[in-house]
């Protein structure tokens, strides 16, 4: 029996030390950091250079798209050799069959990363809307290979080789489910609280996009909520939507309240509904300071500064852009505020309550930041033209 109790211990032990020899990852070191700058919605823009050219151009930081993709004009200017591809890429308001530049080298601020092959897209369109060249989407391609710290306190990137890392404290691992973008559940509740999953969309200035079969189909707003006409420009052009408020929004184990949501025809199925039921936007992301540890299918979040600021309750039924030079009316919403205040398309924004600077991120945050009345100066015809618009509440 001694025996028997013996061999049974020495077993238990080998097998116990076996268990110990378990093979960890490598420990993951820094390779670089260097800053961003933000743009309404929280839209991320980190500056980048293609191959050997010295020219530096403007990438938005993007989880929400599946590879990483140059501007046609940007593609030309470099004089890039492109092919046709049997691929096609979608977005919420269209879709089309992509030419593609290959092997290409994206060279961010103390990091070369090589052999990307580059899909060709017309960004003429965020550019006009963002006021700055938008010359490419930094996505997938790129965050498969690194493991990526987002710091918006102070606007760092940094980027870390693949392996094991010890997270901060105070914060929170996710994980969701990935095929080349990261699909997270997320608590949504108004007359009741449904679990939904959703796309991790850095690329999208706004807080939540559903789709309105996922509405439709799992019943959970509040019948009385009132609905705004609105519009959001993605692949393919503009896209007509509804804006409305939902009593709350939970992410892990945060919540929010009172969360500004976007309602919209998925015309082109980008959510696969009813494997998704929208997408989470960066005005809740900008929130936490993030990890995406794409090698280990994880993405860390931690509360930071702008984590209790107010939602953009603001609603104007406008739609501005940069267009030569000048930052134009072009779409008017029917019955809106700024369609009873007056504005007409083609209208020339020449201030913001007193603000003269002619920046459209500007003008964008003062229409967003502000509810009640606001004094604009339009020039139409060559004609200056004072007009007052009551910014709504889409809260009441």
């Amino acid at each position: 029996m001694k025996r028997l109790l013996l061999a049974n211990l020495l077993l238990f032990c080998f097998f116990s030390l076996k268990a110990q020899e378990e093979f960890i990852a490598p420990q993951s070191h820094l390779l670089t950091k260097f800053s961003f700058t933000q743009l309404s919605g929280g839209i991320v823009i980190v500056k980048a250079q293609v191959d050997d050219s010295p020219d530096s151009l403007n990438f938005v930081f993007d989880t929400g798209s599946g590879g990483i993709s140059l501007d046609s004009t940007t593609a030309a200017a470099l004089k890039l050799s492109l092919k046709m591809s049997d691929k096609t890429i979608r977005g919420i308001a269209g879709m089309r069959t992509v030419e593609f530049a290959y092997n290409h080298t994206l060279r961010l601020p103390g990091l070369v990363t090589e052999h990307l092959d580059f899909h060709i897209n017309d960004y003429d369109l965020l550019t006009s809307v963002y006021g700055i060249k938008i010359d490419g989407i930094i996505g997938y391609s790129f965050l498969r290979r690194y493991i990526v710290m987002i710091d918006y306190d102070k606007q760092l990137i940094e980027v870390f080789t693949p392996g094991t890392i010890k997270y901060p404290r105070g914060g929170y691992i996710l994980k969701p489910d990935f095929s080349t973008l990261a699909m997270q559940h997320a608590m949504i509740g108004d007359e009741r609280e449904i679990n939904g999953k959703f796309i991790f969309d850095t690329g999208a200035g706004l807080c939540f996009l559903l789709s309105k079969d996922f509405v439709d189909d799992s019943v959970f707003i509040k019948k009385k909520r009132k609905y705004y006409a609105t519009q959001a420009e993605g692949l393919g052009g503009k896209k007509q939507m509804q804006i409305t408020v939902i009593k709350s929004v939970k992410l892990g184990p945060y919540k929010f309240r009172k969360v500004p949501i976007h309602i919209f025809e998925d015309d082109f199925n980008v959510t696969s509904y009813p494997l998704l039921g929208g997408l989470i936007g960066n005005d809740i992301m900008r929130r936490f300071n993030v990890i995406l540890n794409y090698p280990e299918r994880s993405i860390y979040i931690r509360p930071n500064s702008h984590y209790a600021e107010s939602f953009d309750y603001s609603y104007t039924g406008l739609g501005i852009y940069m267009i030569n030079g000048e930052i134009r009316v072009v779409d008017i919403v029917k019955g809106s505020p700024g369609d009873k205040a007056g504005f007409k398309p083609d209208d020339i924004i020449f201030s913001v309550e007193s603000n003269f600077s002619k920046n459209i991120q500007v003008y964008k945050n003062l229409f967003q930041n502000t509810l009640g009345r606001v004094k604009v100066i339009v020039f139409r015809n060559n004609n200056p033209l004072v007009l007052t618009m009551d910014i709504k509440d889409i809260r009441r």
